[in-house]
């Protein structure tokens, strides 16, 4: 893991000598896989990070309006009839939570707009039994500390943190996340092929695994 961690360092640095942009970039962590049947393996899980990364924009569908979250409450989801009102709801939040007893209706009326976007409230992060200001505040700090790993293809591509965060944060953050996917191969490490790390803007910088 030593070797690892200064090889993300090497990398760190060498996107960091690219030209300097006008908005904070995203650091992105792309973990090729080889060797794995993505149709029988598809794996769908959250990886909590050391190191936040960004306040996300959260949504809950709620019983009643809560001053921590943006509320839409169920007497309010009629204003969300037409599918184009629904897809501009699912492209303003990054997450949206919801009270376990809405979900049946949460489902009926939003589902096929965040079904796709893999935004629907989840039962692993995301649907409340108990609704009050600690759980929901505890939900908003656990949701902006985690990563989503879902697999669609021969790689997993995640943000892992922010180009303005220290060094050490990002390679926390990626270490975290690259042993949890490390976990859910069923190979392991022969599962994977490489790392790629990027910012936005720039070319990625591959790094190889001995």
């Amino acid at each position: 893991m030593a070797e690892l961690n200064e090889q993300l360092k090497q990398a760190l640095s060498e996107l960091r000598k690219d030209k300097a942009r006008k908005f904070d970039q995203s650091v992105d962590l792309i973990i090729n896989l080889q060797k794995f049947d993505v149709k029988k393996n598809q794996l769908n899980f959250f990886v909590s990070v050391p190191h936040k990364i960004k306040n996300k924009k959260i949504c809950g569908f709620l019983e009643i309006k809560n001053d921590n979250v943006d509320t839409i409450t169920k007497s309010e989801f009629k204003k969300y009839s037409t599918k184009q009102e629904v897809k501009k709801l699912a492209g303003k939040y990054d997450f949206f939570i919801a009270q376990s007893s809405l979900m049946p209706i949460v489902a009926t009326t939003f589902g096929r707009a965040l079904g796709p976007t893999g935004k629907m409230p989840s039962p692993q992060l995301g649907i409340l039994v108990n609704v009050d200001d600690k759980i929901i505040k505890e939900l908003i700090e656990r949701i902006n500390t985690s990563v989503k790993i879902k697999i669609k293809e021969a790689s997993v591509k995640v943000q892992i943190g922010k180009q303005s965060m220290k060094d050490e944060e990002l390679i926390e953050n990626i270490i975290t996340v690259y042993n949890a996917v490390l976990k859910a191969m069923t190979k392991g490490k022969e599962n994977i092929k490489n790392i790629e790390l990027k910012f936005t803007m720039t070319k990625p910088q591959k790094i190889k695994l001995k």
